[in-house]
């Protein structure tokens, strides 16, 4: 469950971890040597949907030793602090995405590929009236998308 102790990255990245330390203070979260490694593979490059799998053969193919359990710990950690966004894809399987902000998803079928919708394709209507006492926290919309048969 412990990261491998890992030299100071040279040059543009040590700016990157740096970046990833203050992300992580702001947010009210210790900057550990897991999330620190952890914050560095899912911020440095942009916008991106990753699952726990994913993320843990990531840490893996860039040496730092860390357990799935780990990886799921701080995905949730990452996404209660508001650093990332869960998005469920069915009971089975969730992707956690970099972009915070309000927008929906396309899911390719066959590859489990997650892709943000543009803001400007979808428009929702009218929703519907919560239960007495609730409100409407956000709405998720995914969008299976398949290829068409030949």
């Amino acid at each position: 469950m412990t990261v491998s102790s890992l030299p100071a990255p040279p040059g543009p990245q040590r700016a990157g971890l740096c970046n990833v330390r203050s992300t992580l203070r702001r947010a009210g979260l210790r900057p550990t040597r897991q999330r620190l490694s952890l914050g560095q593979l899912l911020f440095s490059s942009g916008g991106r949907h990753v699952s726990a799998e994913g993320l843990h053969e990531e840490a893996q193919g860039a040496n730092i030793s860390v357990s799935l359990a780990t990886i799921y710990n701080t995905l949730n950690q990452f996404t209660k602090a508001g650093l990332l966004r869960e998005i469920a894809i069915d009971g089975t399987r969730s992707y956690f995405d970099t972009n915070v902000s309000d927008h929906h998803h396309y899911v390719v079928e066959e590859t489990n590929e997650v892709i943000d919708i543009p803001v400007d394709q979808l428009m929702i209507g009218a929703l519907p009236e919560p239960p007495e006492g609730m409100e409407i926290a956000k709405v998720d919309v995914v969008v299976r998308l398949r290829r068409k048969a030949d």
